[in-house]
């Protein structure tokens, strides 16, 4: 996207509005078993230096071999964003010194990405879509970690991550505000849980993101940008922009200048603070790495990979607009996460499809983000939760007892109609004995049917005692259809 800013996402300044400029570089681990250059572990939470290789510990001698699945899961990434595989590609060494970097370099691409110009469609809570462009997708090998916090006067090595695949997304400077940032990142993570190429847990540093943010007058030229690194929730990616656009303002109207640098945000304080000046930046003197010949892939072989894709996000949204007739709203919600789409599909299946959405994303999903679970993890399966719908729909219970069903089910397990049946849940359809029900309450409130039949609203009265004379178990139609009869209304 870029046209400028609508006026709502202007941020007002003392010398009037600004635009916020944002692009990302996504750092995205790689789904795979083994390591990009050797066959070390990844699994992640292992004693420290227990996942490492020699390759990976860069011990003399030992050479770099390219790790198959990995250059299939970027390839896979680079078809979900819809963009260009390049058959050719380089790898290259990024030379800079860091006690977590045994090889005194990191083997990245940097002019020969593996795949290159792309494009992800964001959709905003107003109802609008922006599209951003992706720049290109390289693949290169994670750092170790240095561990700060375990004696007061050394610094430790863990080398577990060193060589661990990473996938660096990088978008075009498309966003423009923190909440776009916000959706952005949250898409790119669904788009590669779809895949299956990365687990998107920012927790554990599956996924993290370095933001660039400017600022400048609408219309004008692109200001100077601060790069902030690393940061690893999707929350902090809004507070992250939304601080530095303000500090970035405030300096500008002060009749100061932005000087060109990377920044880290701290969580606690909610604020960005200077790491390094980009002037005192590495010069990374990159080389093709001597030890891997270029990477090449034929058109065959990226064919075939994209043949196997699953469908993606807006796929399975478009295609619950069409045979589920949901909302678009409803289906993004439901489409958001592969697991939860598998739910309700299941649950939706030769039921009222618009029944069963208002029960998962209310009922279910209230109750799941109440319990701090996702939908992996829920007590209640798809077979429950359909079971519950097919006793609405076949007027065995009503709304209200469905909602005490729901209830039993989630605590304590159980085939709904079993329980229904145990339990004498069953909502009363015997038309004589809710026109006993009936008959009682008129007898008892003669006042009360004079209200009603000068004011018919009044009859919602009635049929308030008459459900709680019942025990919640009448059906609602059955006992409206009677009292407008009995009432003459």
């Amino acid at each position: 996207m870029t046209a400028q800013s609508k006026p709502d996402r202007l941020i007002k300044g003392a010398s009037g509005d600004w635009e916020v400029v944002i692009g990302m570089e996504v750092h995205a681990q790689v789904t795979s078993k083994s390591k990009l250059f050797s066959g070390a572990s990844t699994e992640f939470g292992g004693a420290p230096n227990s996942h490492v290789s020699l390759v990976d510990a860069a011990m003399p001698g030992m050479l770099p071999v390219i790790n198959e699945e990995c250059v299939k899961q970027a390839i896979r990434t680079g078809l979900g964003l819809q963009a260009q595989i390049n058959l050719k590609s380089v790898f290259d060494r990024k030379n800079y010194f860091y006690p977590d970097l045994p090889q005194g370099y990191q083997i990245s691409q940097y002019k020969s990405p593996v795949v290159g110009e792309g494009e992800v469609t964001v959709d905003l809570p107003d109802g609008e879509s922006v599209t951003v462009g992706i720049e290109r997708l390289h693949l290169e090998q994670d750092a170790g970690k240095s561990l700060h916090d375990r004696n007061p006067a050394l610094s430790y090595v863990d080398l577990n991550r060193s060589g661990v695949a990473l996938m660096e997304i990088v978008s075009k400077p498309d966003l423009r505000s923190s909440e776009q940032a916000k959706a952005f990142i949250t898409k790119l993570r669904s788009i590669l849980r779809y895949l299956g190429t990365c687990d998107g847990d920012m927790e554990k540093g599956g996924l993290r993101a370095d933001v660039n943010v400017s600022v400048r007058k609408p219309g004008a030229a692109l200001g100077t940008r601060c790069e902030i690194k690393n940061v690893n929730s999707i929350r902090f990616i809004g507070q992250a922009i939304e601080f530095e656009a303000r500090r970035q303002i405030e300096i500008i109207e002060d009749g100061g200048t932005i000087d060109q640098e990377t920044r880290l945000f701290d969580p606690n304080k909610g604020e960005t603070r200077s790491m390094r000046s980009k002037e005192e930046a590495h010069d990374y003197r990159y080389f093709p790495d001597p030890d891997l010949l270029p990477l090449e892939v034929t058109e065959k072989y990226v064919a075939e990979l994209k043949s196997q894709l699953p469908e993606l996000p807006d796929e399975k949204k478009a295609r619950f607009m069409r045979d589920f007739a949901l909302s678009l709203y409803d289906a993004g919600v439901l489409v958001a996460e592969r697991e939860t789409a598998e739910y309700f599909e299941s649950v939706a299946k030769g039921r009222d499809a618009k029944l069963a959405a208002n029960w998962v994303i209310n009922e279910l999903f209230g109750r799941l983000n109440k319990e701090g679970r996702d939908v992996t993890t829920s007590p209640l399966s798809a077979s429950q939760l359909g079971g519950l719908i097919d006793l609405i729909a076949d007027g065995t219970i009503s709304g209200k007892i469905a909602k005490e069903l729901f209830e039993i089910l989630w605590s304590e397990g159980g085939d709904p109609r079993a329980v229904v049946t145990a339990r004498g849940m069953a909502q009363v359809t015997d038309l004589g004995a809710i026109e006993r029900f009936i008959d009682a309450v008129i007898a008892q409130n003669p006042d009360k049917v004079a209200q009603a039949k000068a004011n018919p609203k009044a009859m919602m009265w009635f049929v308030g005692q008459v459900m709680k004379s019942s025990g919640g178990k009448a059906s609602p139609q059955a006992v409206n259809d009677l009292l407008k009869t009995k009432l003459g209304l």
